[in-house]
């Protein structure tokens, strides 16, 4: 085996992605603990929160979530007994089921954006400077989307000037 391809810089390149995402996470967990979330219950409540009129296909929410149909239905039956989301059956197709924001789910992820903002600013994107942060969202961005094509479809537009 050529001993070069231990030193490959794409080996170094995916291997910082993958420890600076769990790092981050690492350091985010506590904010989410402290205020009772998963961070896929996070996830689910963040997207759904981004979505106009607060509300998912199943499916969808699924895809954004990187879950099967049985781990997206385990975790809305979670937040539903929480009271943080309710389920909504499709008024155009009966076979399609919509994961909805509830009042009090809006409530708990606001209780905890404050601190969890402080945290992202802390560990990620106050290391930058406001053009690497910008190049390095449309890297991100196109990573996401060579890996995962169906995502940019199922997600709000970015904020204005995020681009």
């Amino acid at each position: 085996m050529d001993p070069d391809v231990f030193d490959d810089p794409r080996l170094t390149a995916s291997g910082l992605l993958f420890e600076a995402q769990e790092g981050l996470a690492a350091k985010l967990a506590p904010t989410l603990e402290k205020a009772g979330l998963s961070p896929l219950d996070f996830g689910a409540l963040t997207r759904l929160s981004r979505t106009p009129g607060g509300r998912l296909r199943m499916t969808d929410l699924a895809a954004q979530l990187s879950l099967s149909t049985s781990g997206v239905t385990r975790a809305v039956d979670r937040l539903q007994r929480g009271g943080l989301v309710r389920r909504e059956s499709s008024p155009d197709d009966r076979r399609s089921t919509y994961a909805v924001l509830t009042p009090e789910g809006a409530e708990r992820l606001r209780g905890v954006l404050g601190d969890h903002l402080d945290g992202i600013e802390r560990w990620f994107t106050g290391l930058f400077t406001p053009e690497q942060l910008d190049d390095l969202l449309a890297h991100l961005r196109t990573i996401r989307d060579a890996v995962h094509p169906d995502a940019a479809k199922n997600t709000a537009p970015p904020p204005a000037g995020a681009e």
